[in-house]
């Protein structure tokens, strides 16, 4: 089962993608938790750096920004299961998002889903709502390119 979906909630910016990559559980994994592989399937980062992924551990990045101006986006990951799960919020830049993957074994290879959600107030939703979705629903699509990457 493949697809996106978005809520409808109109109070927070929301996206989910789900996707079936035909590789074993712990291959899957390794690579959405090695920072390093981030910018060969996550289009807007830039720059990207981080170690040993564990709770806690801060991995630095910068994403594209309006006019592809750099923007710090730094996260710090708050669940790492192993083969099961990888979460992280975002401490630095100006939206900081929550997000999470979780990994499934099924028949034919790992079901992988990931979330993001933003909480986004005032000002800052009216001028920037539209754009932070924009952003998540690229995020979330970009599932499709990690899974060509892995059965590649």
């Amino acid at each position: 089962m493949e697809g996106r979906t978005r809520s409808q909630e109109d109070t927070v910016p929301q996206a989910a993608n789900t996707v079936v990559i035909a590789r074993p559980v712990a291959d899957v994994f390794a690579f959405f938790t090695t920072p390093a592989n981030d910018p060969t399937w996550r289009s807007g980062v830039k720059e990207i750096s981080g170690g040993t992924p564990a709770v806690g551990a801060v991995v630095k990045q910068t994403i594209a920004g309006p006019m592809g101006k750099g923007i710090p986006a730094d996260i710090e990951i708050t669940a790492l299961e192993q083969d099961a799960a990888y979460g992280f919020r975002g401490i630095t830049g100006p939206v900081r998002p929550v997000g999470r993957y979780t990994f499934t074994v099924v028949e034919d290879g790992t079901h992988v889903h990931f979330s993001l959600s933003a909480e986004i107030t005032g000002l800052k939703k009216l001028m920037m709502g539209a754009a932070v979705q924009k952003s998540m629903d690229a995020e979330v699509a970009g599932l499709a390119k990690a899974k060509a990457l892995l059965e590649g």
